[in-house]
């Protein structure tokens, strides 16, 4: 890392990340501004990309962009056509909901968002929270713009006079209770898209104001806006929206800028990557999921950039490596018998190595070998993670990349308290110490 590198400045860091990334789209634009300050050249898939020989290098450091999903790689000067590949995988989306079609809805003198839940969220940590809509909207013309509308809605809970049993238990139905208000008025003169396309980002400063008459399409989903704050008794802890799994994608990020910047690639090293996938959340089947061909159409275009013949990048994937990276379970001081009686992962007691007997991690033992090592020789400590026999194990990107791509895989991550709440709960030490481990593997052959 960086000399002037510290868990302080890396969480602080990383809240910004965070607050500038309210939904994937959000989170691969702020990533590539991070890239193109550092150096990198942004890529169009549909243009031809550097090849080697006299003419041109594959050398370099690279990214490129497709949807809600960003892949960055490195390649050293040295790096032949059976160079295998470091990747540190992750994804851009987290649980939330999205906007539906025809949005405005309302009643009784309400203005509501029609929404739709989007993968697994805590419904109950999203209630009297002041949200965001936050995404892309896409012209009839196919042209697109980014969107935030800062606070805007809110899901207001029931009051407990009219519930005296809720703090029995609170039951959400998710088409009738979660229909966030964004104001007062009648819904039949009001367009929630008209004031998507007002809060739209333009493309191009002096750029024609978005014409919500011209919205073909939209991606939008709702984002919390509460500040990241660092608390606890001496200072320990770190709330946050989206660190399932912003957390992982950002120390990707960081490592891979310093790992480009330092400049002290070994001979013979890997051409270090960065895939960050969106969709993970809903099982990350599509064009730019895990389960989609992204990864596999990147690094055939970087092994055609090397030479490399057919037979030379199998060679290549077969020396190559992943760390699935997401976020995982810290024990529960409160539901203490829901985790594993014996591995118990506490907040900054170091990432996760995640292991499950029935592959729902990708991990096996030469993995956790070389993740060993490498925590090892760069001085973080790690913590094994394993679910209690009767709890359902969860699942990542990890799998997926192994058995699309036959790369040898191991599943870690940050522990965290609270996962797929509105907000979050992560130490402070381990999102740094996450970045630090990356960065030498990025740099290590396995």
């Amino acid at each position: 890392m960086p000399s002037d590198a510290t868990a302080a400045h890396h969480i602080q860091d990383l809240g910004a990340y965070v607050s500038a990334s309210p939904s994937s789209f959000h989170a691969v634009q702020e990533a590539a501004r991070r890239l193109d300050e550092a150096g990198f050249t942004g890529m169009d898939e549909l243009a031809a990309w550097p090849a080697g020989g006299a003419e041109a290098s594959a050398a370099g450091r690279f990214y490129v962009v497709r949807d809600g999903a960003l892949i960055a790689w490195v390649t050293p000067e040295n790096a032949g056509p059976t160079t295998g590949f470091n990747i540190l995988g992750a994804h851009t989306d987290s649980p939330s909901f999205k906007l539906k079609p025809k949005p405005t809805t309302g009643k009784f003198g309400w203005l509501q968002a029609g929404v739709e839940v989007y993968g697994g969220p805590l419904l109950n940590s999203w209630l009297d929270r002041e949200l965001q809509l936050a995404g892309r909207l896409v012209m009839l013309d196919g042209t697109q713009c980014l969107t935030a509308t800062g606070p805007l809605l809110r899901f207001p809970q029931l009051a407990i006079h009219l519930d005296r049993a809720v703090n029995e238990g609170l039951a959400l139905d998710k088409q009738q209770h979660m229909n966030p208000v964004f104001g007062l008025g009648d819904p039949a003169g009001e367009d929630l898209l008209a004031l998507l396309a007002e809060r739209a980002t333009q493309a191009a400063p002096g750029s024609e104001p978005v014409d919500p008459a011209q919205i073909g399409g939209y991606d939008v989903v709702v984002a919390d806006t509460q500040p990241a704050a660092v608390f606890g008794a001496k200072s320990e802890f770190f709330a946050s929206g989206r660190l399932d799994n912003l957390s992982a994608t950002h120390a990707g990020l960081t490592a891979l800028i310093a790992h480009a910047e330092a400049g002290d690639q070994e001979d013979g090293g890997p051409v270090a990557v960065l895939a960050a996938f969106d969709h993970e959340e809903i099982g990350s089947n599509s064009r730019s999921g895990a389960c989609g061909p992204f990864l596999e159409d990147v690094l055939v275009r970087i092994s055609d950039g090397l030479g490399a013949s057919v037979s030379q990048r199998r060679q290549a994937l077969a020396a190559s490596f992943c760390v699935s990276a997401d976020a995982g379970h810290a024990v529960h001081p409160n539901y203490a018998e829901r985790h594993d009686p014996v591995n118990r992962p506490v907040l900054n007691g170091g990432p996760l190595l995640k292991i499950n007997a029935n592959q729902r991690y990708a991990t096996d033992g030469p993995g956790a070998a070389f993740w060993a090592r490498l925590c090892g020789d760069a001085g973080v400590p790690y913590q094994e993670f394993v679910s209690n026999n009767v709890m359902p194990c969860g699942s990542t990107i990890g799998p997926l990349t192994a058995t699309r791509l036959g790369i040898r895989t191991v599943d870690v991550g940050v522990p965290l308290l609270s996962m797929h709440s509105a907000r979050e709960l992560c130490g402070v030490e381990d999102p740094f110490r996450l970045a630090r481990v990356t960065e030498l593997f990025f740099r290590t052959a396995a």
